[in-house]
């Protein structure tokens, strides 16, 4: 592993990573690098040779990042779709491992895959664990002072980096006091989840409840089951009021 520079860390991928726009290929490779810009989770960076796309200079202002340095904004042309400014070329980079490699935009390419298996909203961090536990702890949810949510078999999702999240039976929720949203996430360790607004008070309150209908094979244990943001409302665990956690969320 490289050393810490600031907020930024690079490490060797393991994994053949792909990208595709307009159904053409964008990148293949082997040797991706994993970079945490943010300490939330990584981006990828490509060997300048392994990105099979035209990459076109449009004459724009470099990129400047204090760490990074400049890095030279390119648009991909792949088979008939055309990304305006969705690469950088870091050719001169103060650090030395992002000398000669590519970072494509994610929301720019139509779809990514690790090895053989999609993969959505960024990178799998290889060092966030996820772990769903079955449980007796009875949990209640309200929001203000409304009770939404009553259950003594929630399922416990312990993820790295986040607090832990109540996924309950749709049986113990107040469902007619969920309205659906049009909101949709998608969570590349759980799949795509979609998202209730809370009506309490007269008040609609959006966004406070999501729900994994089909997730991914490893995250089975939660499909159908929904789960509120701790950061957003109260939630009680053995009769004990839990503290709203603050994170990028809140």
């Amino acid at each position: 592993m490289s050393p810490a520079r600031g907020t930024v860390r690079v490490e060797q991928g393991a994994k053949r990573v792909r990208a595709y726009l307009a159904g053409a290929l964008v990148v293949d490779s082997i040797r991706p690098l994993l970079v945490w810009e943010a300490p939330y989770y990584p981006t990828y960076y490509f060997p300048d040779a392994d990105v099979v796309a035209e990459l076109i200079d449009d004459g724009a202002e470099p990129s400047h990042s204090p760490s990074r340095g400049d890095g030279q904004v390119l648009s991909v042309r792949a088979g008939r779709g055309l990304a305006e400014g969705a690469a950088l070329r870091y050719a001169d980079s103060p650090m030395p491992e992002l000398r000669g490699t590519v970072r494509l935009q994610w929301d720019a390419m139509e779809s990514w895959f690790e090895e053989d298996e999609e993969v959505y909203t960024h990178p799998r961090d290889p060092f966030t664990r996820v772990d769903i536990l079955a449980s007796s702890r009875h949990v209640q949810v309200s929001v203000d002072g409304v009770a939404v949510a009553d259950s003594s078999s929630p399922r416990l999702l312990f993820e790295t980096g986040l607090p832990v999240r109540y996924y309950l039976p749709r049986t113990h929720v107040r469902m007619d006091l969920l309205e659906a949203s049009e909101t949709i996430t998608h969570c590349p360790y759980k799949g795509r989840a979609v998202t209730w607004s809370v009506r309490a008070n007269g008040e609609l309150l959006s966004d406070l409840a999501w729900s994994y209908p089909a997730p991914l094979p490893e995250s089975q244990k939660i499909a159908g089951m929904i789960a509120f943001y701790n950061e957003k409302l109260d939630i009680d665990v053995d009769g004990v009021r839990q503290e709203r956690p603050s994170t990028k969320f809140s």
